[in-house]
């Protein structure tokens, strides 16, 4: 039988929809690129806004309507199992059981809902490896998450801290470069609580990936700053194949809007831990996430993290807008912001991260890095990514997908660096 999978959200999700076809692969079943095309489709669904679960179910109702049979996994049924039961998918499971998905629907019976086990995973799950497709292979690391911002379901949808041994990093960045793959990026929920439970730290995940020959750069994705204290950030500094890119969650840059989302830090320690980076890891790029009109932020706050915004010296900023989460404690506040509000908001906060990113571009213009070949979309040039996270267009070149080579950068494009190879 042919099986397609949907994915929506985050990393983690498309690290472990890979996990999911692995695992269907070695079951026997075929994997098919157009999900109107499968026998089986499965939709690995994301519930960090009401958006994402409407993305899901109508996943759900186009396979229907093809006559797939329908497989509901990931966060959105993890939440609301009950409403998830509703949507006609004909299996649903949670956050624990993905690598059971064949096992599944070999003993679904035909007819009605089957659900598997719902409670909170306590343990890692580990998921075979597939990553051969990506240029840059994901590896997770860590699931979970217990900080309990006001506004996220996460933590209710996947339980708390799980880390994955050193050992199982270490064999599938092995895999990793048996593939061909240069770089790993190392995902997780909360990724900078790597080790927290298991007695280790992120350092020894990265020190874990970096072990094959063939892996030349590990990079971090997205950090919750302050458990970067000086103790990790030392222990970060001494791995040589650590990229010098950070991408360092801010969610505001006003402190009164930031004890609201309940996050466990200010603007002056965002800023010492952001400066202890820089002092580390020369010209390191750091990058962010940036909510505006979250509830009750007024005009004299939103000010303040604008401003934020503009002199912290952020590489890149990814700007989205606050919406209300179900079972979430920021749903029950009564201050929420007009969406016409937050509507301006954004275009500010957007104009400012596009004036950010210019700055970050022009001020690369004149380095040399080496550059890691990602595709060929052009015969006329290839593009790919410097350690830093710069990308960088090289017309003329010859190099293919994988390759790294040096190239100096000569000026900048429509969002990106243009570079000459150098030999």
């Amino acid at each position: 039988m042919k099986y397609a999978v949907i994915t929506f959200g985050c990393k983690v999700n498309q690290y472990e929809s890979s996990g999911i076809c692995a695992a269907m692969d070695a079951a026997g079943f075929e994997r098919c690129a157009e999900p109107d095309s499968a026998d089986i489709v499965i939709i690995n669904s994301c519930s960090v806004t009401e958006n994402g679960d409407k993305k899901a179910r109508h996943a759900v109702r186009s396979a229907k309507r093809c006559g797939a049979l329908t497989v509901l996994t990931g966060c959105y049924p993890q939440a609301f199992p009950d409403e998830a039961a509703g949507c006609g998918a004909d299996i649903i499971c949670g956050t624990a059981s993905r690598a059971r998905i064949p096992e599944l629907i070999r003993a679904y019976p035909g007819q009605g809902c089957a659900a598997a086990d719902f409670a909170l995973p306590r343990e890692y799950e580990e998921l075979p490896c597939s990553d051969a497709d990506r240029t840059r292979a994901f590896i997770k690391i860590e699931d979970g998450c217990d900080r309990y911002c006001s506004y996220c379901i996460i933590p209710y949808t996947r339980g708390r801290v799980r880390s994955r041994p050193v050992r199982s990093i270490a064999e599938e960045a092995r895999l990793c470069a048996e593939n061909g793959h240069k770089e790993t990026v190392l995902v997780g929920i909360n990724l900078s609580r790597y080790g927290s439970d298991i007695g280790l730290g992120l350092a020894d995940a990265v020190r874990a990936a970096s072990e094959p020959e063939g892996i030349v750069r590990v990079r971090l994705s997205s950090l919750e700053p302050e458990l970067l204290d000086e103790r990790v950030t030392d222990e970060l500094a001494a791995c040589p194949k650590l990229c010098p890119h950070f991408h360092l969650s801010l969610q505001s840059g006003c402190d009164a809007t930031l004890k609201r989302m309940n996050r466990h830090y200010d603007t002056a320690e965002y800023l010492r831990i952001v400066e202890r980076l820089r002092s580390r890891f020369p010209d390191c790029a750091v990058t962010t996430d940036i909510m505006v009109g979250f509830a009750g932020e007024t005009d004299e706050e939103f000010a303040q993290s604008l401003k934020f915004a503009e002199t912290a010296g952020f590489a890149r900023i990814h700007v989205f807008t606050y919406s209300i989460r179900r079972g979430t404690s920021a749903e029950k506040r009564t201050d929420h912001i007009p969406e016409a509000v937050k509507a301006e908001r954004y275009a500010a906060m957007s104009g400012t991260a596009a004036r950010v990113y210019e700055r970050f571009l022009r001020d690369n213009t004149g380095r040399t890095f080496d550059i890691l070949i990602q595709k060929r979309t052009s015969p006329d040039y290839a593009a790919g990514l410097a350690p830093n996270y710069l990308p960088v267009r090289i017309y003329g070149s010859d190099a293919q997908r994988h390759d790294i080579v040096t190239v100096k950068i000569t000026g900048t494009g429509d969002g990106f660096c243009v570079g000459e190879e150098q030999h």
